[in-house]
């Protein structure tokens, strides 16, 4: 059984895959309290679904791109990781963005994984899990959300350290409310 927040479908917005319709399955819970999280509804609400109750509601939508995401969808691992696994086998392309403290050593690797590394600014930054780099694989995407110079400053060095560049996409994004896009750009 996995604790269910919600499951819609949409546009995906963030991902190299922006743009593509995309069913959700946002998880509840999140071992993080990033200052500018936009979903804390998902800390506790949920509904208790088991895994083939998750996949006939994912089939609804008829949409083969599927992303699990939360709160923090690896804090209930090992019912993620199956779900995962059996929503590759049912053929669907699946993508799970996690905040990169917890491990994604075990992780089918026939998902995208997209790692929402934390900035300073996030208040969050010491949970990085580093360790994760070297599960990375070049399919997989690492994402920075800035919302300050000094966020980008750290970034630039993170990127620079594990030579991240050669390892997957990075993705930069700005904490609404707090960078404009443009000042993004311009730092770039």
């Amino acid at each position: 059984m996995l604790k269910v927040n919600e499951i819609y479908y949409s546009i995906q917005g963030e991902s190299t895959a922006a743009g593509l319709p995309c069913v959700f399955i946002r998880l509840t819970y999140c071992n993080l309290r990033c200052t500018y999280c936009d979903t804390e509804y998902a800390f506790y609400d949920g509904k208790d679904m088991a895994i083939p109750a998750i996949i006939n509601e994912v089939k609804k939508f008829e949409c083969k791109l599927v992303e699990i995401t939360g709160g923090e969808p690896l804090v209930q691992m090992e019912e993620c990781l199956d779900l995962m696994r059996q929503l590759c086998d049912d053929g669907f392309e699946v993508l799970i963005e996690t905040g990169g403290s917890l491990t994604i050593k075990n992780v089918d690797p026939r998902v995208k994984i997209i790692i929402d590394f934390k900035c300073p600014s996030s208040g969050m930054e010491k949970k990085n899990l580093y360790e994760n780099i070297n599960y990375l694989k070049p399919t997989d995407e690492l994402k920075f959300v800035i919302g300050s110079r000094e966020d980008y400053d750290w970034t630039k060095e993170i990127i620079s350290k594990y030579s991240l560049d050669k390892k997957c996409e990075i993705l930069f994004s700005v904490v609404f409310g707090k960078l404009e896009p443009v000042q993004l750009v311009n730092w770039i």
